[in-house]
């Protein structure tokens, strides 16, 4: 039966077999066919009463009708255990208590099925599907698929409609480069080699050509305070900055090619031909590359040919690291479905095959990553060295100014390098102290430090972190997680990469911090020498930063992905308290002093409703943003903020297997106005949401509106929530803008 319901079920499946057997009387630990269709009929029952009498007879143990104290605290565990929540057991005692006030009144000591029956009846519908029903009736028919003409022609306009900025810049890239390698192709056609070596030189000069340009805006992308700054101008309007990392690697893809044009058409072309070459044929060839070649190596001991072979080399190691930077490299899933054949499955030689592989994917993994990706990277310096000194070694042009390579680096190289030099000296002229740490659950470690003089930053931004202690040379991009009008600033680091997981051992071994425990923080008092040196570097732009263009905005987090948002919901609050403190100084004419986000007036300020979707896989994650979410839930009167928590390891609403759970959380938010789940007074929801209903609900609740969706979190959840946002922008009124949060 543990197998049939499900394996991490385990413990609930075992109560629910013995209750159907207890109520049938069947005492042996094993049934047949008709029995397990009587039992499964009995488990798929939609009927309220049907399922209520099933919970009542897993909850009831001994099967006498009646639930008892030390009934309720069994299965309040074992339904904890099932949903993985560690917190629910560690009150246990308390909460079984709750349930017997509520529903035993006589105080007998049992609960009898009718009490349960009239809890589970007024159970409240805080879930948004149940709140929805009717929202997908209601807008079917606009989102009809259309005929195929039609739609393919829909969906062109709604293309160019979304994408119309990247597809501008992407058409003025390709066609300088076009324009580039044209001239370029022309000009050798012109020339006295092409009579030897033919198109191949046009080629490889034309190739050579876009290469150069590549390289010179590959530095661009990366100059994180350039577009910062030029993402708030007037050209911010018509070029997609917050998409400078995926152009960066759009790039890459480009030089690759190149490299790949201009080396073959040397390589398999060239060179062959000069070495083929008859004596007169090779003669107006000798004022270019001397002697005639016999072989290879005559061009490849050049200086042409060396610094080309190590630019290859360095940018092959660079490119692979960075396409391996997550360190999840996996066996193809091919290999996998080869193992449901028998030949394969029983095959020793094929298991043995299989175990090999996974073995080097795994050390693969372990050697790849961040820290990889970071210093292969800036093996760029020598590349880029190897391309100045390739440029002025070039066997066709002896000229000065037609060796351009270092023309078209020379501003890029400048100003890249005039960024590293900012983020250095900015990063020790304006220090910043540990003021506090604190661990949570989830390895995640909070870092608080004093806001230096003049570090403005707006909501949604981030800035780089670097720990001394670890190394002395990486820096790591983090959103801010406080409010601009907060008097710190902090940072929320969860352990998934070598570099977050030694600061977070680094932070716990030194100062003997435990998430959970008593001692899951540590304040440090200012002028202590022995405070941990941690230098910032920021604030940068980030798409969150947008979200006061909006009236209406729409903030999904998943996991760790929630700290923008956080940060975006403390501002949201802290203007909320200006505009309320603003009010009522006008009221009592007294005149208004500077806020503490640094502004006289919040008259600028357009949000007017925000959703907060929070969505994480375990229960003590809510401890990261515990305080945010109460005070929300205390401020906000008005209702500005709708806070949504998501726990995807509690089994969706209506499942047997979280009633109890479900049950205990109605009445303790009842009695105590706090939900068991997260421990703070906003309700958590169990299993995943459904987005169509959130953008239906919201399309439906602000018609004709413009409504911004920001989202942080994996590339999985990124696919549906934009597929969403355009399709509600496309066929109803309320237009949805999708934007990601890219570091």
């Amino acid at each position: 039966m543990n197998e049939v319901i499900e394996d991490d079920s385990r413990y609930f499946s075992e109560r629910l077999f013995d209750s159907l057997c207890r109520r049938r009387n069947i005492t042996s630990e094993v049934i047949n066919k008709a029995q397990f269709r009587e039992f499964w009929d009995q488990i798929a029952d939609q009927n309220v009463g049907s399922r209520i009498q099933t919970f009542f007879d897993v909850v009831d143990k001994d099967g006498d009708g009646r639930i008892t104290k030390d009934e309720v605290i069994e299965i309040i565990s074992l339904s904890a255990l099932d949903n993985k929540l560690p917190n629910i057991p560690k009150k246990v005692d308390e909460y079984a208590t709750l349930i017997m006030e509520e529903l035993d009144k006589d105080n007998i000591g049992y609960i009898m099925i009718e009490s349960l029956e009239t809890l589970l009846f007024q159970e409240p519908t805080h879930n948004v599907r149940g709140e929805n029903r009717n929202l997908s009736q209601m807008l079917s028919q606009k989102l009809k698929t259309p005929h195929p003409l039609t739609k393919w022609y829909e969906d062109l306009k709604y293309f160019v409609h979304d994408h119309w900025k990247r597809c501008l810049v992407l058409v003025l890239w390709i066609g300088i480069m076009a324009g580039l390698f044209a001239w370029k192709y022309i000009e050798y056609k012109n020339h006295v080699v092409y009579d030897v070596l033919g198109p191949c030189v046009c080629i490889a000069k034309g190739a050579a050509e876009t290469l150069k340009l590549n390289m010179a805006i590959m530095l661009l992308p990366v100059c994180r305070n350039t577009i910062t700054w030029l993402r708030n101008t007037k050209l911010g309007v018509v070029v997609p900055f917050d998409d400078n990392i995926n152009f960066h690697q759009v790039i890459a893809v480009a030089i690759v090619i190149g490299v790949g044009l201009h080396a073959i058409s040397h390589l398999a072309c060239d060179f062959p031909r000069l070495i083929h070459a008859t004596e007169e044929e090779y003669k107006p060839m000798e004022q270019f590359f001397g002697d005639q070649a016999e072989n290879y190596w005559h061009f490849l001991k050049e200086v042409e040919g060396y610094t080309g072979i190590i630019m290859v080399v360095l940018m092959t190691i660079a490119f692979t690291l960075a396409w391996l930077r997550q360190g999840q490299l996996k066996i193809p899933s091919f290999f996998r479905k080869l193992m449901k054949f028998n030949a394969f499955k029983c095959s020793k030689r094929y298991d043995a095959f299989v175990k090999k592989l996974t073995g080097f994917i795994t050390v693969i993994n372990k050697f790849t990553g961040f820290n990889a990706f970071w210093y292969s990277h800036h093996l760029f310096v020598i590349v880029y060295a190897m391309l100045i000194v390739h440029g002025i070694k070039l066997y066709l042009n002896k000229e000065w100014y037609k060796k351009t390579t270092w023309m078209y680096l020379a501003v890029p190289i400048l100003l890249y390098a005039c960024e590293r030099l900012i983020r250095t000296f900015r990063s020790r002229l304006i220090p910043a102290q540990l003021c506090k740490v604190l661990v949570y659950p989830g390895n995640v470690l909070a870092l608080h430090m004093t806001k230096p003089q003049g570090f403005k930053y707006k909501s949604g931004q981030y800035m780089f972190v670097k720990y001394t202690a670890i190394s002395p040379f990486e820096w790591h991009p983090f959103s801010i997680t406080s409010a601009p009008g907060d008097d710190y600033l902090s940072v929320h680091i969860r352990a998934v990469g070598d570099w977050t997981k030694d600061i977070n051992k680094a932070f716990k071994d030194k100062y003997s911090l435990k998430e959970g425990s008593e001692r899951y923080s540590i304040d440090f008092k200012g002028g202590d020498p022995c405070i941990p040196k941690v230098l910032i570097d920021g604030p940068y732009g980030a798409p969150a930063a947008d979200y006061k263009k909006y009236d209406v905005v729409l903030l999904v987090g998943l996991g760790i992905g929630a700290t923008p948002m956080i940060s975006i919901v403390k501002d949201i609050l802290n203007n909320m308290k200006a505009k309320e403190e603003e009010e009522n100084s006008l009221e009592n004419g007294v005149k208004l002093q500077k806020n503490k986000s640094g502004s006289r007036s919040t008259k600028n300020f357009r949000t007017t409703r925000a959703y907060f979707y929070w969505v994480t896989n375990q229960q003590g994650t809510f401890d990261w943003f515990k305080g945010v979410m109460n005070e929300v839930a205390e401020m906000d009167k008005n209702g500005v903020i709708e806070m949504h928590n998501y726990c995807t390891s509690i089994y969706e609403e209506g499942d047997a297997r979280s009633t109890f759970i479900s049950m205990l959380q109605a009445i303790g938010y009842a009695k105590k106005g706090v939900d068991v789940v997260s421990d703070t007074r906003v309700m958590s929801h169990f299993g995943k949401p459904n987005w169509r209903d959130v953008y239906m609900r919201i399309a439906l609740n602000h018609s004709c509106s413009k409504i911004g969706v920001f989202y942080c979190g994996n590339i999985g959840g990124k696919e549906e929530l934009k597929q969403l946002a355009s399709d509600f922008s496309h066929k109803t009124l309320t237009k949805f803008e999708f934007h990601k949060e890219n570091f």
